[in-house]
């Protein structure tokens, strides 16, 4: 007599055949696969896990992840899904998301990179699948990317309303026309908002609250430049056209108005150089995959004695 049972979708229950056919694969990545492929089998392995363990989920599991072919099927599926209003049918969405994805193959290098910078950076970050469903920061620059597409392309009503539908949904305002690395961690997410001009390396962190905003009224190229690996504290608001350099860092809660140089650290309001401006302190790492939010603060605290 088997001891394999099956739910009302018909995948396997929890017995150890069932187990030992979708197990889960080791983590990174080996040489040689491709990270998307790779990253697909880990999250349908982890689907299948869930589904078994969890069957309330089954259903929207199959629905999500299990009943696709690719990454770029399962994703466009979901964000049409999350994004759907009375005037953005989820049908429509769904071909945008996937046109999108199919005729830029980039966009889904970078949703490969966005989820294993999730997984590296976040402890909690159970799983790529957990990411791509339930990470909200993720899916909202996911959708971000297909509005900028539209914006390139000139189809800027569309890209403003997708846009809005972003912002309603994951509280997370991204103009169309920013320019976003890949590798990108937005923690948490909510309240983040990124102005027009401004640009967003790669294998950057941020923080939820953060503010990529102009100074006023002034037109044309008016927000902040992000290097690659910088590390944006919560609640940190940087304004104007400034350059935050590579492998920087932002305290949480700092107003930044100037200029920040390469590996170090601002902080307060107005924001300081660690070490003062004259010379600042300097540090090694890269913040935005260390995700150390306090390695200055005894620095800081001798500079303002």
């Amino acid at each position: 007599m088997s001891t394999e049972k099956t739910n009302q979708n018909g995948l396997a229950a929890s017995a150890p055949a069932a187990a030992a056919r979708h197990a889960i694969p080791t983590y990174p990545p080996p040489e040689s696969e491709s990270e998307e492929s790779w990253v697909w089998a880990q999250i349908k392995a982890e689907a299948h896990r869930d589904a078994e363990s969890e069957p309330a989920l089954a259903s929207f599991l199959y629905a999500t992840v299990l009943s696709h072919n690719s990454l770029a099927f399962s994703l466009a599926f979901h964000l049409a899904n999350k994004l759907c209003s009375s005037t953005l049918l989820s049908t429509l969405l769904y071909d945008l998301f996937l046109q999108s994805f199919s005729s830029k193959p980039s966009l889904i290098s970078a949703v490969v990179a966005d989820l294993l910078a999730a997984r590296h950076r976040d402890p909690a970050c159970v799983s790529f699948s957990h990411c791509l469903l339930n990470y909200k920061g993720f899916l909202a620059v996911q959708a971000h990317r297909v509005s900028h597409l539209l914006w390139a392309q000139h189809r800027r009503p569309l890209a403003l309303a997708l846009q809005s539908r972003i912002a309603d949904v994951f509280a997370v305002d991204i103009h169309p026309a920013a320019r976003i690395g890949k590798g990108i961690l937005l923690d948490h997410a909510t309240g983040v908002v990124v102005g027009e001009t401004a640009v967003i390396g790669n294998n950057v962190s941020i923080l939820h609250h953060v503010t990529l905003g102009g100074t006023g009224k002034a037109v044309g190229d008016r927000h902040p430049k992000i290097g690659d690996g910088v590390l944006i504290g919560a609640g940190a608001t940087i304004l104007g056209n400034i350059r935050i350099g590579e492998g920087a860092k932002i305290g949480a809660g700092s107003v930044v108005l100037i200029n920040v140089p390469p590996r170090t650290t601002a902080v307060g309001n107005p924001a300081r150089l660690v070490g003062g401006k004259d010379k600042p302190a300097r540090h090694d790492d890269v913040p935005s995959e260390s995700m150390d939010h306090t390695s200055f603060i005894q620095e800081w605290s001798d500079y303002i004695i």
